[in-house]
């Protein structure tokens, strides 16, 4: 079955092996990112079913115009994979409000702007997903990241409530917690040398995809995803 996606937040990593991932299984995917450069060279090499679509997820009318340009291209949305986020690694003195209001802007505000957008669609057509990225921080507040771990908690609340409430309409809404250190470039030498302990990034994109292919009788709500090595 052909679907159409949309990627909210995209850059190397996990965000890039969802985009392949997808595509290789039929999708054509529209990927948001604030910046072109990443995104577009991306879409190059994905060919004809991927589009980029450069988007502040935060600003409503660029959500709707990203959207709309998907529709135009391949049709109405009946995937969502809302990946943005940003962090401030302060603890509850340090941070300002407006970094506080920022993090939460692009995690849960941008989410639930992409997540309207994309509900819209799916009621028009047969149903559909929304799949939220989660962290460790999702579920245990980190100490000195008051910012990230608010975002991140609120965005698991949306998850289940839209959950409850969407389901009932065949719409799929889970939460992936990702309880580790996912496999970029950026982490460099270290990744040889905690190579156990670190997630594929390939391998969590196939767990996404399992998430949009579950039969409706036996939907996740949450899915915890962790390295072999690290302890439940």
């Amino acid at each position: 079955m052909s679907r159409v996606a949309v990627i909210a937040g995209v850059g190397p990593g996990l965000s890039e092996s969802l985009a392949r991932t997808f595509v290789a299984n039929g999708c054509q995917v529209g990927l948001f990112a604030r910046s072109a450069k990443h995104i577009t060279e991306l879409s190059t090499n994905l060919g004809g079913d991927a589009i980029a679509i450069p988007t502040d997820i935060t600003d409503p009318a660029q959500v709707e115009a990203g959207f709309d340009r998907v529709r135009e291209a391949f049709g109405l949305v009946d995937v969502l994979v809302n990946h943005a986020s940003s962090a401030v690694w302060k603890g509850a003195e340090a941070i300002t409000p407006e970094e506080f209001e920022a993090v939460w802007r692009t995690a849960a505000y941008g989410g639930l702007l992409c997540a309207q957008e994309a509900i819209a669609d799916m009621r028009n057509g047969d149903g559909g997903t929304v799949i939220f990225t989660g962290a460790t921080s999702s579920v245990r507040g980190r100490d000195g990241a008051i910012g990230f771990s608010a975002a991140k908690f609120a965005v698991r609340g949306m998850a289940e409530s839209m959950a409850r409430e969407l389901g009932p309409a065949g719409i799929h809404v889970a939460h992936v917690v990702i309880d580790g250190q996912i496999d970029t470039p950026a982490l460099g030498d270290s990744r040889e040398v905690d190579s156990d302990r670190v997630l594929d990034p390939d391998a969590i994109a196939d767990s996404y995809w399992h998430l949009v292919e579950q039969d409706r009788s036996a939907w996740t709500l949450e899915l915890d995803l962790r390295p072999h090595t690290e302890p439940f």
